[in-house]
């Protein structure tokens, strides 16, 4: 079979491909479309551009890509309420319809596509991820809740666009498949609760796969994040391919859950794209995951990432040569895999939602647990009108407990931390997400506020320590560093926050500086994962290093390689850097 045809036998649900495909060899990615030349407005290492939405793109020269800088100073959106004055899409048809650039264009990506690729349109930027353009991704997810009718309003009208700019992509292209690209998730979460994205996201991703199948076109999307909670919900929207499936999915169980009914393409994390992977190293994870997951069939093995190809090149022919490796053995489908719910969700407390009884996208955080009625105190309430969001409820609370004569520094300890501790431990189990994280910090931040002149005017005591935190030079993402400020923020820490793209020279400067015993810093690329080493030398280099802990985080980042850089601390989220801090620190 060519690779064409055997993805289309992968498309079936009873299909039977002759051998694994490799990687991306049965797609030809149309980049630099009319359309896509028009929306990428000039964007290259070492520039920065505004695009034609409104949003500050930039590139380092030594980073793999663009990143958006939206700030409070820079968001295109200054008033969600008055979305529409702000936000104008690019128009596509005016500016992308010469026939003859168009019909050079489909010639020769036809030409390299030959009879044996199919021809996949690209679409970077999804609904989800236009709107974080528009404005901070924090404000994104709290607008879900504080201004869901505009919220709505915002991703319908972007929703239009995009089924508008995939209609004349197709009538011009005339590809086989769209690759749309939209992250929902990180490694082990979605970025919300799921009702919450079946409320927000899922009809308006119904109508624009519906759109793309209702042409006869394969509808691929790409999202590198754990999904496991709406698998069903992709299947049912009509997405046929989700590409970028990470191994914290457990893809057998997913296998076995959807039964034909879409393909997985990926398996093939960032662990092994590094400067520093040897060969063994690389054809051992490969055949590792081949030998997972081929068996359970509907699958792609590919690096995760939306695009073919890693970011060390030398990698990339070690996973090809592994892959032809396993074509040439002798393999049976396997169809007797027995799965639990908790396989299928790692064992996380997502399996409710996996099941078809999804928590409320609105309701309370509180779990059967929460203190009883009869039982409950002003600093229990306080705790739990945090948990829930309510930055009302939360000051009122904490008003009612100084008319009380309760200490400042108790309302402190005993609600507001122990509710930001409550709310972490959730977080890490994936009960609660990154929404009602930021609603949390509002409270805390609204609550901390009435309560710090009287905390200085005490007993004097300080915070329990201070951090210097940020992201490494060659990294502009902030989402999680955000998330780690808040969780120590909330855990009693001063943080001074260094921001992104930092160097190690900054780091150490600023620890000097400030008198920080403790630098946190976090990468999500493995191209900037060696910066990392270079703090720790750099603390060393300054005469430092025995007066100040370094505590590391990150998706590609492991405790094995925190061993190996001798840094003093790993940890896997938010909740559980902010617990690791304190302890460094106590």
């Amino acid at each position: 079979m060519t690779p064409k045809e055997i993805f289309f036998e992968l498309l079936k649900k009873d299909g039977r491909p002759e051998r694994q495909l490799v990687q991306y060899e049965a797609l030809q990615m149309a980049l630099g479309d009319p359309i896509g030349g028009y929306l990428h407005n000039g964007r290259r290492p070492g520039a920065t551009v505004t695009d034609l939405w409104g949003t500050i793109i930039e590139w380092p020269a030594d980073a793999p890509g663009s990143m958006p800088h939206v700030t409070e100073e820079t968001k295109v959106i200054k008033d969600i309420t008055r979305w529409r004055d702000y936000v104008h899409a690019p128009d596509i048809i005016a500016n992308c319809s010469d026939e003859e650039a168009w019909a050079g264009f489909r010639s020769a990506v036809r030409e390299k596509a030959g009879e044996e690729r199919l021809v996949a349109g690209f679409m970077a930027t999804g609904i989800f991820e236009q709107c974080h353009f528009l404005m901070p991704f924090q404000e994104v997810l709290t607008n879900l809740y504080d201004h869901p009718d505009e919220m709505h309003e915002l991703i319908d009208y972007i929703t239009d666009f995009r089924i508008g700019y995939v209609k004349h992509l197709i009538d011009n292209l005339q590809p086989d498949a769209i690759f749309s690209h939209d992250d929902w998730g990180t490694k082990d979460a979605l970025f919300m609760k799921p009702d919450m994205w079946r409320e927000f996201f899922k009809e308006p991703y119904r109508r624009f796969y519906g759109y793309i199948r209702s042409r006869g076109v394969i509808a691929i999307h790409h999202a590198d994040s754990y999904l496991v909670p709406i698998i069903d919900d992709m299947a049912e929207i009509g997405i046929q391919v989700w590409q970028g499936v990470l191994p914290e999915n457990n893809i057998p169980a997913l296998q076995k859950q959807l039964d034909g009914r879409m393909v997985l393409m990926g398996g093939i994390g960032a662990a092994i794209d590094r400067e520093d992977a040897g060969e063994e190293e690389v054809r051992s994870y490969v055949s590792k995951a081949l030998n997972e997951y081929c068996p359970g069939g509907h699958f792609i093995p590919s690096i995760t990432y939306g695009l073919s190809g890693t970011v060390y090149r030398h990698v990339d022919p070690w996973i090809d040569d592994e892959i032809r490796k396993y074509n040439e053995g002798y393999h049976l489908p396997r169809f007797n895999v027995r799965v639990s719910a908790s396989d299928i969700t790692g064992g996380l407390a997502l399996a409710k939602n996996v099941s078809g009884s999804p928590a409320s996208a609105s309701g309370s955080t509180f779990s059967e647990a929460a203190v009883s009625e009869g039982s409950r105190t002003i600093l229990d309430e306080i705790s739990e009108a945090l948990q829930e969001g309510s930055v009302d409820e939360t000051v009122s609370a904490v008003q009612e407990a100084l008319d009380e004569g309760i200490s400042a520094q108790e309302i402190l300890t005993d609600g507001l931390v122990r509710g930001m501790n409550q709310l972490g431990e959730d977080f890490s189990l994936g009960e609660v997400f990154v929404p009602e994280m930021l609603r949390a910090a509002n409270c805390m931040s609204s609550a901390t506020e009435i309560l710090k002149p009287l905390l200085a005017a005490g007993s004097g005591e300080q915070a329990a320590g201070k951090v210097c935190l940020g992201t490494v030079r060659g990294d502009l993402h902030d989402i999680g560093k955000n998330l780690v400020r808040i969780m120590m923020e909330g855990s009693g820490l001063e943080v001074i926050d260094a921001g992104c793209d930092v160097s190690a020279e900054d780091f150490v400067q600023l620890a000097i500086d400030n008198d920080c015993r403790l630098i946190a810093c976090s990468t999500l690329l493995t191209t900037s994962m060696g910066e990392l080493e270079r703090v720790v030398a750099e603390a060393v280099r300054r005469g430092i290093r025995d007066k100040v802990k370094i505590l590391i985080g990150g998706a590609p980042v492991t405790q094995e390689y925190c061993d190996q850089i001798q840094a003093d601390a790993y940890t896997p989220d938010a909740a559980a850097a902010a617990r690791k801090a304190v302890q460094l620190l106590s």
